[in-house]
């Protein structure tokens, strides 16, 4: 069954987050623009794009540990969870020192790769070299990490992450205002990055001390899973690397850094959006992989169904929405601080917008394919892909600078990609997963799919003819979103609608929300009411027999009360009420009497029954209804 609470919190706890690094990394941005410059912009993207590239040596290893885990940990195999994390462990600090090494052999490679860096006054060997450290001592505390997020435990590894962070951003705004240094921006993300490693090892050693103490060898089968799952993953890291990182290379070795920075203007938004809405999909790889282990093929394809739909749904609304205000965001968020024009031609933030849209179309396939661990199947695509990809860019890079100049270019290497992906990902990616892990044939996704990209290109084209520009960069900005969102929504609401699928999971959610308020808002409403009911004993045990006969003969108000409550018995609102109401205060003798005697000015024992009048009339009321009913 899908840990739907977990999923939910895992979800919550990344976006919110996500939320709040997006803003802090578009204010270290402009700062960055602000104090030291644009060229240095474009340098710190250049960087950022090599350590990516190197990254690959990473082999994947993060998704396949978690997917060999997850396997165990439903069954409870703890020592299998212990050798599995202890071969985890040795395989990142091999991993870490792999990329120091080759890290190291690209040092004097970086003057080839940063065209005009002369016009910047940056050491670019030591400056590279501070990034380079920051980055591997993430794979010092990796293991940990992962053997949390098996655990299905992934807002505790978010939460560390991002706060990290938001630690670095801080430290960087105020390193930029103080210094105007380079050198000492890079240096808060070792502290911030040393910060998360020692947080991560106390709750680690906290929540899963007894996995980590407990050394257990891995078994020959299972390290021969492992091995393959491993390596698998290894060619999807290539593919990835060699598709999203090369291009900043490229655009940086064959056109410049300046044009490398206001590019990476547009893709820092973009990427940053795209990352808060990844997170719809990411943290629930773990329980995807649990609810796979636990279910069928058939229920997991239509969870799958669900979320392809739901991918194409939140893509429809961001992704025209970028498109209609991100000239606008630039002006505003950057342009003032630089001092000089960091546009760049529509047609760049077009396709773009287009190539990233495409690109996250692949969500919901790629989620699956990871908790399910059907990534095997596919291994020699990436590479196929990577090659592509760097081949068409390279040769479109030198086409569209001669026909339309240096902005243009920009736009050739994006062509490529989205080539490569068109032809290459949404092919044969749904078919390994539907062939292994649905048991099934994907002719019916494909025609979904790309009926999809078809519709959002043709809204695009739309959003493009449609955009106005008013006097004021601010009523341009809300006009254009305005727009973008009345585009959007019709495209929403047909595609959520023609999805059985996700018409049917939607239905079940807000059953679900609908019967959990509904039950706290009973709760709350019986919370009001009382019954107090005070008893006064009777002097003598003669009169209180002599009272017990005449209460049989006219019962007071307070059994006629409780036979009300006990007509409604089978309602959830009088099942309610009888948990939480009456509460009755008795002496130690008046409980010998079986009935309430009625008040009588002539009898010798005095009782007072006080019962609210509001609980009385809501009684009587349930009570009318509940006959009605039955």
């Amino acid at each position: 069954m899908l840990d739907k609470k977990r999923g939910v919190k895992n979800v919550a706890v990344s976006i919110a987050f996500k939320i709040l690094i997006l803003i802090a990394d578009v204010l270290v941005r402009r700062f960055l623009i602000q104090y030291i410059g644009n060229g240095v912009n474009g340098i710190n993207s250049l960087f950022k794009s090599i350590l990516n590239f190197l990254a690959v040596a990473e082999l994947g290893v993060g998704s396949a540990i978690t997917f060999c885990m997850y396997k165990p940990i439903v069954e409870g195999d703890n020592d299998k969870v212990s050798a599995l994390y202890g071969l985890f462990t040795k395989l990142y600090l091999i991993i870490g020192g792999i990329i120091a090494v080759v890290g190291c052999a690209v040092i004097p490679a970086l003057p080839f790769l940063a065209k005009d860096y002369e016009s910047v006054d940056v050491n670019l060997y030591l400056t590279f070299a501070l990034m380079l450290l920051s980055v591997v001592m993430t794979y010092m505390f990796s293991s940990k990490t992962s053997l949390i997020n098996a655990y299905k435990n992934n807002y505790i590894t978010t939460t560390i992450s991002s706060l990290g962070q938001l630690l670095q951003c801080g430290l960087q705004i105020v390193v930029l205002i103080l210094t105007k240094s380079f050198v000492w921006y890079l240096v808060c993300r070792i502290v911030a990055v040393a910060v998360q490693w020692g947080v991560t090892e106390l709750i680690a050693r906290k929540k899963h001390g007894g996995i980590i103490k407990n050394k257990q060898r891995i078994d020959a089968d299972t390290k021969k899973d492992v091995t393959q799952k491993v390596k698998a993953m290894f060619m999807h890291k290539i593919g990835a690397v060699l598709v999203n990182t090369a291009d900043s290379i490229i655009i940086s070795a064959f056109i410049g850094i300046e044009i490398l920075g206001k590019y990476s203007n547009y893709t820092t938004i973009m990427v940053a959006m795209t990352g808060v809405l990844a997170l719809c999909f990411s943290p629930l790889t773990s329980v995807i992989g649990h609810m796979f282990v636990e279910e069928n093929a058939e229920t997991a394809r239509k969870y799958h169904s669900f979320f392809h739909t739901f991918n194409f749904v939140l893509g429809a609304v961001f992704f025209l929405g970028y498109y209609s205000i991100i000239d606008y965001l630039i002006v505003f968020l950057f342009q003032k601080a630089g001092g000089v024009d960091l546009r760049m031609i529509r047609a760049v933030s077009f396709i773009i917008t287009l190539n990233y849209f495409i690109q996250f179309m692949r969500h919901a396939s790629l989620l699956f394919r990871d908790a399910t661990g059907t990534f095997y199947h596919d291994r020699w695509k990436p590479l196929i892909e990577g090659g592509v990809n760097i081949g068409l860019s390279i040769a479109f890079v030198f086409l569209f600078n001669r026909l339309w100049g240096e902005e243009f270019a920009v736009v050739g290497v994006i062509v490529a990609t989205i080539i490569t992906n068109m032809t290459i990902c949404h092919i044969v990616e749904p078919h390994v997963l539907f062939k292994y892990a649905f048991k099934s044939n994907a002719k019916s996704y494909y025609l979904k799919n790309y009926v999809y990209i078809l519709i959002f290109a043709a809204a695009l084209t739309a959003m493009h003819f449609c955009s106005v520009d008013l006097s004021s960069n601010v009523a341009s900005f809300f006009a254009n979103g305005f727009i973008s969102l009345g585009l959007s929504i019709p495209i929403c609401v047909a595609a959520a609608f023609l999805n059985k699928d996700f018409r049917h999971y939607a239905a079940v959610t807000w059953r679900r929300l609908k019967s959990k308020l509904g039950k706290k808002q009973a709760v709350a409403a019986t919370t009001s009411d009382e019954i107090i009911i005070t008893v006064e004993e009777p002097d003598t045990i003669n009169e209180k027999s002599e009272s017990t006969k005449e209460d049989i003969s006219s019962p007071d108000v307070t059994s006629v009360a409780f036979k009300s409550l006990d007509t409604m018995e089978e309602t959830q609102s009088a099942a309610t009420i009888i948990e939480t109401v009456p509460k009755i205060c008795m002496t130690e003798e008046a409980t010998t009497t079986t009935k309430l005697q009625p008040q009588s000015p002539s009898s010798s024992t005095r009782r007072k029954v006080q019962v609210s009048k509001k609980l009385k009339s809501k009684l009587s009321n349930r009570a009318s209804r509940g006959k009605k009913k039955h």
